[in-house]
């Protein structure tokens, strides 16, 4: 029953091609990878390696084309995430509670933005290692929830907060120090050896030291703290049923040993606050403690009131799956537009520069980034619409415009595209990018607010390699 639900609850996870720019920005990563790319090296990002790697093994098995075998992989995450949660809650409050959890967890799964909820974006990879985290410590198995733990950090920093509640476990267990060794060993073993496997200074600086003006509040504070709770209250609709009994829940967290689910729904709020953008897709770790104390406070009420909850949970989910079929996509019909025009103007061996918020234009067009930095956002400190005083060259990842001046002119791009569209990192506004522009290209056409850009020196007609036409550069 579960699998079917999961599969239904994900059903409009497979009708776009991709649902953000997070999505793109894997997929490129996932090419430049198989490409011969070194990770923190020529492909960067602020995250950590899991989940870039399993976009780079699902184009290797399945091709680079399309989304939906790693689509696949999350909809077994959040399956593997319901059973532990329903493995979880059996074991603590018996059979019916067990089918509750996980029931309720895939019907709250996709409470938010589609965007959010259906992309195979790092949350969704996140829990199935923090439900296995929990798992494994409410059994004392130490080392195993330790590795699960690392494991959760590998996919983004912020699933390391389910150690909290893992502490908590293994304190009340009164375990012996030994366990502690085992926890502690067996977080850090995955973490070391992806750094090793990478790069270790790489990884340690874009994955803990380089963030630093990313996480800074400054900049649009009312704009970040409207979406926080704007986001907030999307959730709080899918978890409409539940938020009633886990309130009630909250005045007798000790005698019902709940402490540790409180625990872990305390460690995942500030995750999803830090660095204070409040995406929405930052919320999905919430929902797997939510769940459990939901659960956890249903079984004490009458059976019409677990009823009446489930009820109106399925009811919620129905609106968000009608949302994620129905919603229109306006920022993905650009974004393929100017990938189509991009193909047109250029070979497929030339390179890009794509200088906005959307990298899915390189997937979309086939075509290889001129730089590693993959949006703008790396070198402006733009980012989730921060547009206020912290965003220009000097806010930027420390010595990336360095490396993107050496980038470009040592590989000159075909083709710039300024997509910055009038936001606070368009090329007038990076003293670098305009005298880049200036010395070696023009413009060479306009679409959807887009200007591009194609090299001087080389004529206004470039010979299309795929067909042997000329293609005008208007």
């Amino acid at each position: 029953m579960l699998a079917a639900l999961a599969c239904v609850t994900r059903i409009p996870s497979f009708v776009p091609p991709l649902w953000n720019p997070d999505e793109g920005y894997l997929a490129v990563q996932a090419r430049l990878l198989a490409d011969g790319g070194e990770l923190y090296e020529t492909v960067v990002d602020r995250k950590p390696p899991l989940v870039p790697w399993l976009y780079a093994a699902s184009f290797a098995v399945f091709g680079d084309d399309s989304l939906t075998p790693v689509r696949v992989l999350a909809t077994g995450a959040q399956l593997v995430t319901a059973v532990l949660l329903a493995s979880l809650a059996r074991r603590r409050w018996g059979n019916r509670a067990g089918r509750t959890a996980g029931v309720l967890y895939l019907l709250t799964s996709i409470g938010l933005n589609p965007e959010d909820a259906q992309a195979a974006l790092f949350e969704v990879f996140i829990l199935p290692f923090t439900a296995c985290a929990m798992w494994c410590a409410d059994r004392r198995r130490w080392g195993a929830a330790g590795a699960a733990v690392g494991c959760a950090f590998l996919a983004k920093q912020t699933g390391g907060a389910v150690l909290v509640p893992a502490l908590w476990l293994l304190y009340r267990s009164g375990a012996p120090r030994s366990d502690l060794l085992r926890l502690g060993v067996g977080a850090a073993v995955p973490v070391l050896g992806a750094a090793v496997l990478t790069d270790p200074a790489g990884f340690l600086f874009w994955t803990v030291t380089g963030s630093g003006a990313y996480v800074s509040f400054a900049g649009s504070e009312l704009h970040v703290l409207a979406r926080g709770l704007v986001n907030a209250a999307i959730l709080g609709v899918v978890c409409a049923g539940l938020i009633p009994p886990v309130v009630r829940l909250l005045r007798t967290a000790p005698r019902t040993g709940s402490v540790d689910l409180w625990l872990w729904l305390g460690s995942s709020a500030p995750a999803v606050a830090l660095g204070f953008h409040f995406f929405g897709h930052y919320y999905l770790q919430l929902v797997p403690p939510v769940v459990l104390l939901g659960t956890a406070a249903l079984r004490t009420l009458p059976g019409e009131t677990q009823t009446r909850a489930l009820l109106v949970s399925a009811c919620t989910c129905v609106l968000f799956l009608a949302w994620g079929l129905l919603a229109p996509r306006p920022d993905l019909a650009h974004a393929h537009r100017l990938a189509a025009e991009v193909a047109r103007r250029t070979a497929p061996a030339d390179r890009v520069l794509v200088w906005g918020m959307h990298p899915e234009t390189y997937w979309l067009a086939d075509r290889t980034p001129a730089t590693r930095y993959l949006t703008a956002g790396l070198l402006t400190n733009y980012s989730g619409g921060r547009d206020g005083p912290r965003v220009g060259e000097r806010y930027g990842v420390a010595g990336a415009w360095e490396v993107f001046r050496e980038e470009l002119a040592t590989r000159p791009p075909a083709l710039i595209v300024d997509d910055s569209r009038a936001k606070p990192y368009a090329p007038e506004r990076m003293p670098s990018l305009r005298r880049i522009l200036a010395d070696g290209y023009e413009e060479a056409g306009r679409l959807d607010g887009a200007v591009l850009y194609a090299r001087t020196g080389e004529g206004a007609l470039r010979m299309d390699r795929r067909t042997g036409e000329g293609v005008g550069q208007d």
